[in-house]
């Protein structure tokens, strides 16, 4: 009897013993484990982020090659040959009925009745397919948002802020969709009596459509940098650099104001006004400068002071420019920053010299062009500064 007690406290002594060691390896294979953890979810969230990045720098420039594509449909005047604008798109005429039946509809509008009466069917596809062009254009951006934001949403990739930032982004690709219509509505409407007319979209709805197409724009690269290449803090003793920082955001407005006053140049034909530099005319200050009444109309509705109002615009941006560069060369600052420094002066000049020539020619369409589109370069230039220089501070001695 007491031996098969003495046998059974053995075989309980090994089962504990056992139990121990596994409970000891157990132990040590989990320790390793939590050890690596927060790398693992380091590089998970670096991989997301990543993702994220390239797909709002993809968005950003399909909403450049869209502010490109409505700067050609505007100077070939085919913004209002398609009379009508459906949610999910108007499909393209596919044989000579259809297209007659467009045009038949065109003809019933005040362009081609002030203006185009003249044009036959095959020009009236031209400016018909480049308005088509940017429509498909538009609703191609709104897929390629909408689908890669539902799949990084229910993966979990969007952080709390990220998905704040989405939702914001989806809201103004929607709005602006709406202000297009809304743009090429007021060229549409009957509203132009006199034989001298022009039909043209309102200038005031042109301007609000390119903002908004600009702030679309600028918020995608932001945030596309946010994620691929973070801004470095950045520490220094000398006074200069807080002057540095509001100089450059003052700088980023008035790229934006300056773009933003050329869209009222563009709404009124204002190019074509007078075509000298430096002065317009024989003078510096045109004489027909306040000839509308009452006095503020003249700001946006006379052709003299819009084009007189986009010069001196753009002579404050290039010197604003300018003096943020001048500041900035014995500054210590990290490389990427002053790459961007020297981008916006290199493209704030030849923006300028694109302008002048522009206008000197009597706006040509490829130069025109070029001049639009270099305002949303030097814009994407001032935002890469701005966020390189984001995380500056002053810190006394």
């Amino acid at each position: 009897m007491l031996r098969l007690m003495c046998q059974k406290a053995n075989l309980l002594s090994k089962k504990i013993v056992n139990r121990r060691l596994q409970q000891t390896i157990v132990d040590s294979s989990v320790k390793p484990l939590e050890s690596i953890t927060p790398s693992v979810k380091q590089t998970i969230q670096s991989k997301a982020d990543s993702s994220v990045g390239k797909w709002f720098l993809g968005c950003s420039g399909m909403v450049f090659v869209a502010v490109g594509l409505g700067g050609v449909t505007r100077l070939t005047e085919s913004g209002l040959s398609m009379v009508s604008w459906k949610l999910m798109g108007e499909h393209m005429p596919r044989n000579q009925k259809e297209w007659l039946s467009e045009f038949e509809k065109y003809q019933q509008y005040p362009e081609y009745k002030l203006k185009n009466a003249h044009i036959t069917l095959e020009e009236f596809k031209f400016i018909y397919m480049m308005e088509y062009m940017h429509r498909m254009w538009g609703r191609a951006i709104g897929a390629f948002f909408l689908i890669p934001a539902a799949y990084f949403w229910k993966k979990g990739y969007l952080c709390a802020k990220t998905k704040k930032v989405v939702f914001l982004l989806g809201t103004l690709i929607g709005l602006q969709g709406l202000m297009g219509w809304y743009m090429v509505k007021s060229g549409l409407e009957d509203r132009f009596a006199d034989p001298n007319d022009v039909p043209r979209v309102s200038q005031y709805r042109l301007a609000s459509h390119l903002a908004a197409a600009f702030v679309l724009y600028a918020l995608f690269l932001s945030n596309a940098m946010s994620k691929l290449i973070p801004a470095d803090k950045l520490a220094s003793s000398a006074k200069q650099v807080i002057s540095i920082k509001r100089l450059t955001h003052l700088t980023k407005g008035a790229v934006f104001l300056t773009a933003i006053s050329g869209a009222f140049v563009a709404g009124l034909d204002a190019g074509l006004v007078y075509n000298t530099f430096p002065k317009m005319g024989d003078n510096w200050i045109p004489d027909d400068i306040l000839a509308f009444e009452p006095m503020q109309r003249n700001i946006t509705e006379n052709p003299s002071t819009v084009q007189f109002n986009h010069r001196i615009f753009g002579i404050t941006t290039v010197s604003l420019v300018s003096t943020l560069w001048l500041l900035t060369r014995r500054q210590n600052l990290p490389k990427r920053a002053k790459w961007a420094i020297n981008a916006v002066m290199a493209m704030a000049w030849i923006q300028a010299t694109l302008g002048v020539t522009t206008l000197l020619n009597y706006v040509p369409v490829p130069l025109a062009t070029a001049h639009q589109s270099g305002s949303l370069v030097l814009l994407s230039f001032a935002v890469w500064l701005s966020h390189e220089l984001r995380l500056l501070k002053y810190i006394p001695k």
